[in-house]
């Protein structure tokens, strides 16, 4: 079972997607919030959170860490995964979102049930945002830091081949289940290599693990992607 909070300061929008999500098998609404102080009092034990940005108390990017923090990735447990909405176009605010660790992002005119299938995907392990994006991303994210450094190089090379197959993968679209097949190998120990490439590389999502690997070689953009959630 999934918990998720819905962290949302549009009253009828979160009671929306909490009654439809409710209805879906695997999902459970364990909380709500329509601002920070809200929120803060309901951190822990979450899988998923829907996170609004632009709260009344404040930059809802302030959240993320929190969340983070709250349910750390170990074996057991992916940890939170947060996905951004937001009424900006900005894409340095998105930028800003992905570097704190959301694991995706939507422009709030997309409908609920664009939200709802977004968390599917998460949950199946997908990356939500298209390869043209990330690259998009990745070139906003250059302006605000050097694209090699030593910590970065070590964690490049802390990295085994098997990591850097998982990474492709990741590059490549795949869920959980897709590299898991690709590679030859079961869910778990798919999840096992993840979680030691985002302890490496310093990062707390698949969108993190892959900008970071774009930036620095490790992958590259494939030719043609499906379109994102966020379309």
């Amino acid at each position: 079972m999934n918990n998720i909070l819905l962290i949302e300061d549009h009253t009828s929008l979160r009671q929306a997607l909490a009654l439809l999500l409710e209805e879906e098998p695997g999902f459970t609404v364990v909380g709500q919030a329509g601002s920070l102080a809200e929120a803060r009092g309901s951190l822990e034990g979450i899988d998923i959170a829907i996170l609004d940005l632009g709260l009344p108390d404040g930059d809802g990017i302030t959240l993320i860490s929190e969340l983070r923090e709250a349910n750390p990735r170990r074996r057991s447990s992916p940890g939170c995964a947060v996905l951004v909405l937001t009424a900006s176009l900005d894409r340095e605010l998105f930028v800003r979102a992905v570097e704190a660790g959301a694991a995706g992002f939507l422009h709030k005119t997309a409908g609920v049930w664009e939200i709802i299938d977004a968390v599917r995907r998460l949950c199946a392990g997908e990356t939500l945002v298209s390869a043209e994006e990330v690259s998009e991303l990745l070139s906003l994210s250059e302006r605000r830091r050097s694209r090699w450094d030593p910590a970065a190089r070590a964690a490049l090379e802390s990295l085994t081949p098997r990591e850097k197959q998982v990474l492709r993968a990741l590059a490549d679209g795949l869920d959980n289940k897709g590299i898991a097949r690709r590679l030859g190998i079961t869910i778990e120990t798919e999840r096992n290599y993840l979680s030691s490439v985002f302890s490496k590389l310093g990062v707390h999502s698949r969108l993190q693990a892959l900008v970071f690997a774009l930036r620095h070689g490790i992958v590259e953009i494939p030719q043609t992607s499906k379109p994102s959630a966020g379309r």
